[in-house]
């Protein structure tokens, strides 16, 4: 599990996709200037959330998470409430 940790009730721990650096029409965009993707992969769920497991990739509301790093790595955790939808 990601850093030992354990989401309680209906929290879901996420680590968000990293942004395409580069666009459809072959540019390249500097980091600062990307829009972080919402879209993240679920690394563990609470023993409340019924709708998404462990593997999913999701899509996320924009302002929705709490953003927490630990050992150098970022997690996101997110209500299922929140979460918007599966992606396949």
């Amino acid at each position: 599990m990601a850093a030992n940790i354990q989401p309680l009730a209906d929290y879901v721990l996420a680590q968000q996709e990293e942004a395409e650096a580069k666009t459809a029409s072959g540019l390249y965009v500097m980091e600062k200037s990307q829009e972080k993707p919402k879209i993240a992969k679920v690394l563990a769920v609470g023993a409340d959330a019924k709708k998404v497991k462990k593997g999913d990739r999701v899509i996320y509301k924009t302002y929705s998470t709490s953003d927490i790093k630990i050992e150098g790595t970022e997690y996101l955790l997110v209500k299922e409430e929140d979460i918007l939808a599966t992606v396949k």
